[in-house]
């Protein structure tokens, strides 16, 4: 049976993926197929259930989630830590207010957190790869950097208005941020459901037990990164947490949609179910 995996093209997913990709693991009677796309073109691919597996954004979540069910394992949590408000020098929360900020996608997870630190905020979308440059050259006040950028825009002169992780784990009394998670289509039936979570699962075992030949195969995805940093940026958004959500990740992912809810921002999930 075929399988269409679709993720972003970074060195974490990569990693994730490795085993899969380079065949280190039995896949059984499935067949997986690779899709690269940056995440909101994946949140908005999913609107018609294009991909079996895809990587969304939590924030997507709440849009899709009656088509698409969450894996208990694939997500990307910034553990105090997540995506940075950037600007080419310092800003205050209420003059971010009066500026636009560069968003990666409305469907992002970082969107949302953007507005619920400050729901003034206007925003402009462009490709998350294009943000950075779009502050330095002055199109844009500030922007929401995502993936590498997250430890590159020092380098680059760049200021942090605010890191949307740290505020997350100070607003909520240390929740992880929920920023992306790996999702499969319901009309799969439950029996291939669990099926393939397994199979994902298992690939993700793997990579974290062979560290180094996974690295090896993420750096390729790592966008201008050494291998300190790929490493770095790896262990950022892939660990332990990846395998289980965890009691407090899972409680994360709630009350961020719960506040996105309450914010008008998202609808409101009924309940919240983990595909083990």
């Amino acid at each position: 049976m075929k399988i269409t995996l679709a993720h972003s093209p970074d060195s974490d997913d990569a990693f994730m993926h490795y085993a899969i990709t380079e065949r280190r693991i039995d896949c059984g009677r499935f067949e997986f197929e690779s899709v690269l796309a940056d995440i909101e073109s994946l949140n908005r691919a999913a609107v018609e259930g294009r991909y079996e597996v895809t990587a969304l954004s939590i924030h997507a979540y709440a849009h899709l989630h009656e088509r698409y069910a969450l894996l208990n394992h694939g997500a990307s949590m910034g553990e105090g830590y997540g995506p940075v408000v950037v600007a080419r020098g310092p800003l205050s929360r209420g003059e971010l207010a009066e500026e636009v900020v560069a968003i990666p996608g409305t469907w992002t997870s970082a969107a949302l957190a953007l507005r619920l630190w400050q729901p003034e905020v206007r925003v402009q979308v462009m490709p998350f790869d294009r943000i950075l440059d779009a502050v330095l050259d002055e199109r844009v006040a500030a922007g929401v950097l995502i993936h590498e950028a997250q430890l590159t825009y020092r380098e680059a002169g760049l200021h942090a208005v605010v890191d949307l992780g740290a505020w997350w784990h100070s607003e909520t009394g240390g929740l992880p941020l929920p920023l992306g998670g790996n999702a499969i289509r319901r009309d799969l039936g439950e029996p291939t459901m669990r099926a393939v979570s397994a199979i994902l699962r298992a690939s993700i075992a793997h990579a974290l037990a062979h560290r180094e030949e996974a690295l090896d195969f993420a750096e390729r995805f790592g966008r201008g990164l050494n291998r300190a940093q790929a490493d770095r940026f790896v262990g950022m958004y892939v660990n332990p947490r990846t395998l289980d959500y965890g009691d407090d990740g899972r409680t994360a992912v709630r009350e961020f949609l719960r506040r996105g809810a309450d914010a008008n921002l998202v609808q409101e999930i009924p309940a919240l179910e983990f595909i083990p």
